[in-house]
């Protein structure tokens, strides 16, 4: 029984701290994705390594460090703003690139063969 009344005091206080996380301030959470073009400026180029070319789909796949658009490290499938990198680019080849900051950085909008 006693059990049962700790499970269900537990249950109340959580019940009741809800509305206040809800009106917490988030920002901090939009802080990232919320950069306008003067902070997240599509010349800023970041680099990165071709890991796949899908002419099919029309995309490139990236392997890369920390973008100055603020995306982490990783490894995705971008858009190109031109058809044609797709000829150009192969797997295995460094790179840097610059994203577009209004579809969110899912379109290489400048890229550059690093010898």
């Amino acid at each position: 029984m006693k059990a049962l009344t700790n499970k269900a005091l537990t249950a109340l206080v959580f019940v009741v701290s809800l509305p206040a996380v809800a009106q917490m301030d988030h920002s901090a959470h939009m802080a990232q994705s919320a950069k306008t073009p003067a902070t997240a400026s599509a010349d800023a180029m970041g680099d990165g390594q071709v890991k796949k070319v899908d002419k099919t789909k029309g995309t490139v796949t990236l392997q890369h460090g920390a973008l100055p658009n603020g995306m982490p490290p990783m490894t995705m499938a971008y858009k190109l703003k031109d058809a044609a990198w797709l000829d150009k680019l192969k797997a295995g080849q460094k790179i840097r690139f610059a994203t577009d900051p209004a579809d969110g950085g899912m379109t290489v909008t400048n890229i550059e063969l690093v010898k």
